[in-house]
Order: structure tokens, then C-alpha cells, then sequence
């Protein structure tokens, strides 16, 4: 493993999770719950934008690895995973809402993980409607996370559970069209095999 910037960006984002779930465990005493909630929504919002910056390091330094392939998802995927099952814990998001995020997560992955063994990777590339879904979902974790009713004009805890059942229906959506694309390969992969 070569540690580059890019790869020290992702495993910023690793360690960040335990330190976002110790945050909602501190006594009140220590940090309000209206200051976790912000805390919170500085750490979620620091992980995301690590997110795209080490993607567009990778590209533009030409520092992509196999290695950073492999680790860029497990970080999103815990980051987010990590931020639903606090929200659950707190009462802000139905936990049928985070099975399905957190499900169709692993779903995905292991049906990626099988077509790059097949050698159909790109069958399975990230759609349109897979980067719409990321986004409402990361601007409902924030919204959700920071908890305030308002944030000027903008009802902040509404526009958040809208935005997750959103994410939620998008990510049925996207997980058909990935496995609409992947089972004609996996048929035929079958029947070769």
C-alpha cells in the first residue's frame, strides 16, 4: 500500500467514525446535544468533502491505486452507515430507511465485487441515478445530523426527512437498474461456467 494523498484523505475519513460515534456518547455535561449536532454535521460534512478531494487528487496527482479502489467505498460506506444508525438511535430516521440504504450498500458491493471478478466491472458502474441518490443522501445526513427546525427561511428537519425517503426511493431505484445490467452477464457467466 503506498500512502499517497489521496489514500491519506480516505483513511482520515476511517478514523473520523469512531470519533463521530464517541460524540453522541459524551455526557451532556461535557457537549449539549446541541452541540454534538453540530459537531456532528462538521465532522459528516469534513468526511464528504475528503470524499470528492481525494477522488480529484487521485485523478489529477495520477495517484489512483488498486488499494484506494478497494478503500475509497469502505469509507463512504461507513461514514454513512455510521450516520444513519446514530440518526436512528436519536429518533430522526425510520430504521426501515437506513436498512434500505445500508442494505442496497452491501447488496452493490458484492454484486460489484463478483462482475469485476467476471471481468464486467464496468457493467456496473456508478449511474446517474446512483450520484442523485449520494446526494440527497449526504444533504439529508447533514440536515438531519445538524437538527435545528430552521437554518434561516429553510426548515431544516423536514427538508432532512424528505431528502432521506427520497434517498431511500432512489436507492430501490438504482439498485434495479445495477441488477437489471449485471444479471444477463451473470446468466451467461453461469451458463459458460
Amino acid at each position: 500500500m503506498k500512502l499517497n494523498w489521496p489514500n491519506l484523505l480516505t483513511w482520515t475519513r476511517i478514523v473520523l467514525v469512531p470519533v463521530f460515534i464517541v460524540l453522541f456518547y459524551l455526557p451532556d455535561a461535557w457537549l449539549s446535544l446541541g452541540a454534538k449536532n453540530i459537531v456532528a454535521t462538521c465532522v459528516f460534512l469534513f468526511g464528504a468533502i475528503t470524499d470528492w478531494l481525494d477522488g480529484y487528487l487521485a485523478r489529477s496527482l495520477n495517484q489512483t491505486s488498486a488499494f484506494g479502489a478497494f478503500l475509497d467505498p469502505v469509507a463512504d460506506k461507513l461514514m454513512v452507515a455510521t450516520a444513519l444508525i446514530i440518526l436512528v438511535s436519536l429518533n430522526r430516521v425510520d430504521v426501515f430507511v437506513a436498512v434500505i440504504i445500508i442494505g442496497r450498500e452491501i447488496a452493490i458491493s458484492a454484486l460489484r465485487e463478483w462482475m469485476a471478478r467476471i471481468g464486467q466491472s464496468r457493467s456496473v458502474a456508478v449511474s446517474f441515478i446512483g450520484k442523485l441518490k449520494t446526494t440527497c443522501q449526504m444533504i439529508a445526513i447533514v440536515f438531519l445530523l445538524h437538527w435545528d427546525p430552521l437554518f434561516g427561511s429553510i426548515p431544516l428537519q423536514t427538508a432532512g426527512q424528505l431528502l432521506v425517503y427520497l434517498a431511500a426511493a432512489l436507492t430501490l431505484i438504482s439498485m434495479v437498474i445495477y441488477l437489471r445490467r449485471a444479471l444477463p452477464l451473470l446468466r451467461d457467466h453461469d451458463a459458460k461456467g
